[in-house]
């Protein structure tokens, strides 16, 4: 049985923050219902402008089923009220006070159901003075300090790569909802769930500001580099993915690196001596280490390095980027069908991530349909077909009138 089998999920969540946090509660086994604009579903479906459900949207709805609700209609509306009762949770990360224009806020909801979960998303939270702004992940990661860290020491600010902003986000409100969800066995209450992107970010920021312990207010930007000789590295064939990132940081990790190497004699060079000495001689001791990983692959270098200090804690070494076969995380690389007959190389995040994973990705179905127009109506279509155990990619924009996955658990 899957971790969190048997919770059951109204997704309102789109893009990216919102989407994954759904996305983590259904690989733990939820049963996530993705509730969208007819016709029109999840904006993120056409972010590549192609036409068709983009690799972006798959990547953050897989394990998902979908029904399309328009909200903004009495019908709608009435429908989306006739559900709420038959589930755990509910997930939006509208503008602030969308929810509440559609007459869908949280005490609404909690009337009709004691015991929801009400999850909401937001830039600034749903208070202060910026709570009204409009946010995304580069926004939230500039507001929460993540620019200013980020960069060369003589560059301006820079946005770092990785979406931690929506992402993280989505990932802070998963464990929220899970909290609220124990709690609620015990109380039989549920409550709101509300996550502020720019807090998440400062949240990451944890280490880089405790920092200024001893470092200079405001902390400076050091590029690659921090304590010397931790650093990125060249390495053979010279392409630009062709570098290892190295870390030392301790007395210890010196003297294991300068043996792993081969390079004894550094241990002696006075300008290497101690951690300040190196420090200042930083540029001279990165090309002698850079010297060394230029003859050897990136995976040729870590192996060696590995090879060298295997059970050992002092030293740490790492190349790559995500590829199949040779992925650095334990992500199961696999290749699903999306019903439009596209062949998609997708990345689902197995066992090895969390225990008791759901493995089980929903089938995607292909036509828009239209608003639903009764509860009778959904119900007989849903039940119209039933979720397999076989893998697939993420669902098609909802069907309410041709075919979508229905439970029996949601039957009136």
């Amino acid at each position: 049985m899957a971790a969190r089998d048997g919770m059951k999920v109204l997704d309102l969540t789109q893009y990216e923050a919102g989407t994954t946090c759904t996305q983590y509660l259904a690989w733990l086994g939820a049963d996530v219902v993705k509730v969208e604009r007819p016709g029109v579903g999840d904006p993120g479906r056409n972010v590549a402008g192609k036409g068709r459900d983009s690799y972006y949207f798959l990547s953050f709805n897989n394990n998902k089923k979908s029904v399309a609700i328009a909200l903004d209609t009495p019908v709608g509306r009435d429908l989306f009220l006739r559900l709420v009762p038959k589930f755990d949770v509910v997930v939006e990360n509208f503008t602030l006070g969308t929810m509440e224009k559609l007459g869908l806020g949280y005490d609404v909801l909690s009337a009709l159901n004691p015991g929801i979960i009400y999850a909401t998303i937001k830039g600034f939270g749903t208070s202060g003075p910026y709570a009204g702004y409009k946010c995304f992940d580069m926004i939230a990661q500039a507001a929460g300090g993540a620019f200013s860290v980020t960069g060369d020491p003589d560059g301006p600010p820079m946005r770092p790569g990785a979406t931690f902003g929506d992402t993280g986000s989505g990932v802070h409100a998963a464990l929220g909802i899970l909290a609220a969800y124990v709690q609620r066995q015990r109380t039989g209450r549920g409550q709101v769930v509300e996550i502020a992107m720019q807090e998440v970010i400062a949240n990451f920021m944890r280490e880089p500001m405790s920092q200024r312990e001893w470092r200079s207010s405001p902390i400076q930007r050091r590029g690659n580099r921090t304590v010397v000789p931790t650093d990125l590295y060249p390495c053979a064939p010279g392409g630009p993915n062709d570098y290892i990132y190295i870390m030392v940081v301790t007395s210890r990790m010196w003297d294991a690196l300068i043996a792993a190497i081969d390079m004894p004699e550094l241990g002696m060079d006075p300008r290497f001596a101690t951690v300040r000495d190196r420090h200042a001689n930083g540029d001279a001791l990165w090309e002698i280490i850079a010297g060394w990983t230029r003859q050897r692959t990136k995976f040729e270098a870590m192996q060696h390095l590995a090879a060298a200090f295997a059970g050992r804690r002092n030293f740490s070494a790492f190349a790559g980027k995500l590829e199949p076969g040779r992925s650095p995380v334990r992500t199961v690389f696999e290749t699903g069908v999306h019903r439009s007959g596209d062949e998609l190389h997708i990345d689902i995040e197995a066992d090895a991530f969390l225990p008791q994973m759901v493995r089980r990705i929903v089938a995607a179905l292909v036509r828009v349909g239209r608003h639903a127009e009764t509860e009778e109506e959904i119900v007989r279509l849903l039940e119209q077909a039933r979720p397999g155990s076989y893998t697939y990619v993420a669902p098609a924009r909802g069907l309410c009138l041709e075919r979508v996955w229905y439970d029996e658990g949601y039957q009136p």
